[in-house]
């Protein structure tokens, strides 16, 4: 199974390269493809980069990842499909279900989420791995909240997995965050 990441932002940005290199990290190199991106470069040593849409690609046997289609995702799912599409889609607050505009309107392929609360990209493969794999249970934890000095903090409202008790981010995301803001 590869997992397929359908970029919808109009540039590869720096906190992009970080999530996409923690899915790298996820999946492997060789079970990532990047479609939709025009800076190639930047993720070519991630995964396989197309610079056009899915929705122009011929995958044969895709599921889409949606948080507004109707079944979950399981374990014999994973192993039925052959591509999982995720929207690569800095989320609005409140969601706007851009996944279904971008990508569940315009292809034919089944859809299943994995539940209806709106995750980082890493997140949801993250999660979709470890089902595949034949975990069910999961520590998640709403909104990341980031200090920056006495007072001030950022909010994202999305939702995090735990691991080991920590919330799961990307190498480099909280430091990223606290420097440049999101």
């Amino acid at each position: 199974m590869k997992y397929i990441i359908e970029h919808l932002e109009p540039e590869v940005f720096e906190w992009c390269v970080l999530e996409y290199t923690h899915i790298s990290e996820i999946v492997g190199k060789d079970n990532l493809i990047f479609t939709n991106v025009k800076d190639k470069e930047k993720l070519q040593h991630l995964g396989e980069v197309h610079s056009e849409s899915i929705v122009n690609l011929n995958f044969p046997n895709m599921c889409i990842l949606d948080p507004e289609a109707e079944e979950k995702i399981s374990q014999n799912d994973c192993q039925k499909f052959d591509y999982l599409l995720f929207g690569g889609i800095l989320g609005d607050y409140p969601m706007r279900k851009r996944t279904k505009q971008e990508l569940s309107d315009k292809i034919k392929a089944e859809k299943r989420n994995i539940g209806k609360k709106q995750m980082s990209t890493n997140t949801a493969v993250y999660v979709v791995h470890e089902i595949s794999k034949g975990k069910n249970d999961f520590d998640f934890q709403d909104d990341l909240i980031i200090p920056i000095e006495k007072g001030e903090e950022i909010i994202l409202p999305y939702r995090y997995v735990k691991v080991n008790e920590k919330i799961l981010v990307p190498k480099g995301f909280i430091e990223f965050v606290k420097k440049k803001g999101f």
